[in-house]
């Protein structure tokens, strides 16, 4: 008897939408002429490997949401209330075909992303009370995101893993291309970069927290996912929180989980849920399977590495 079944069942509905098999898309990944902008050994794979993207998720949409423009589109653009797996998926569908698709794909991918933005307009009250205009293709708020996702899987991978064998720079400067396709100008392509902008847009007064902060945060304390996955996502959720700069714990209106004064192992609790999570899905992701029986096609990868993990 599988004594796993049901909880591997639950998971790939949340990340897959579907009980049994592979979605289309991630198949398709097999097709295409060339070898994608990222190489088997390259950092991008390694970082977006394994179950830290888990945690990375969670850790971007809290930063993300530190930005009152980015939040606003969010907050009246989507659907992630009432159908947060939907957002999932997309977001999922996007990192994996940029990462592991040719670069006919990625491109699509990026392009069909930046015309569902084109409608994502409105107005929001930034941190000192003033009404702005955003829109979800501003160079400006699209450099937030990209951000916020960057840091966030490069900090999960560290965290929960250790650190990146090609290195924190080699990740940067390789998922730069990302955000030049997503309209981001002049991504940073070094680690310290990379906190220089993020700091700069604290510094700059761009972040806040509020009312729709702690209303993101309270949907992502307790999202409605399976009853069977619950516990497992919360005790992640307490690591996720637990990584955080203190600045953004304070603004997103969270604390340290402690028992009195005592700090618990969160951290330590976060990498037993998601080595949980990758004892019960298959070692080597379908995305990544597709892409490596492209690249055997292609004569990039000898026929014996194409399912290596």
């Amino acid at each position: 008897m599988d004594l796993l079944a049901p909880l591997r069942t639950r998971l790939r509905i949340t990340f897959a939408g579907q009980a049994e098999g592979v979605p289309a898309w991630e198949d398709a990944l097999e097709h295409g002429d060339d070898a994608g902008y990222f190489a088997p050994d390259s950092a991008v794979w390694t970082v977006h490997g394994g179950m830290t993207p888990i945690a990375a998720g969670i850790r971007a949409l809290l930063v993300q949401a530190l930005h009152p423009g980015a939040l606003a589109g969010v907050a009246e653009h989507s659907d992630y209330r009432t159908d947060p797996l939907a957002r999932l998926a997309g977001t999922i569908r996007w990192i994996f075909t940029v990462t592991y698709g040719d670069t006919v794909a990625a491109r699509a991918a990026c392009d069909y992303v930046r015309s569902r933005h084109r409608s994502v307009t409105g107005t929001y009250t930034d941190a000192s009370g003033a009404e702005r205009p955003y829109s979800a293709n501003d160079p400006v708020l699209a450099e937030w995101v990209h951000l916020a996702f960057m840091d966030a899987f490069l900090r999960s991978y560290e965290i929960f893993r250790g650190p990146v064998p090609q290195g924190a720079d080699e990740y940067v400067s390789e998922w730069a291309v990302a955000g030049e396709l997503m309209g981001v100008a002049d991504p940073p392509r070094t680690e310290a970069a990379l906190r220089a902008r993020l700091q700069a847009y604290d510094d700059g007064g761009l972040l806040c927290g509020g009312e729709r902060v702690e209303e993101v945060v309270r949907f992502l304390k307790a999202p409605p996912l399976d009853p069977l996955l619950l516990p497992g996502y919360k005790v992640l959720f307490a690591a996720v929180v637990d990584t955080l700069p203190e600045r953004y714990r304070e603004l997103l209106g969270l604390e340290r989980p402690r028992l009195g004064p005592v700090p618990l192992p969160t951290r330590l609790a976060g990498k037993i849920a998601l080595g949980a999570v990758g004892a019960t899905l298959q070692k080597v992701g379908p995305s990544e399977l597709a892409a490596r029986r492209r690249l055997t096609r292609l004569g990039v990868l000898p026929p014996s590495e194409r399912s290596a993990g």
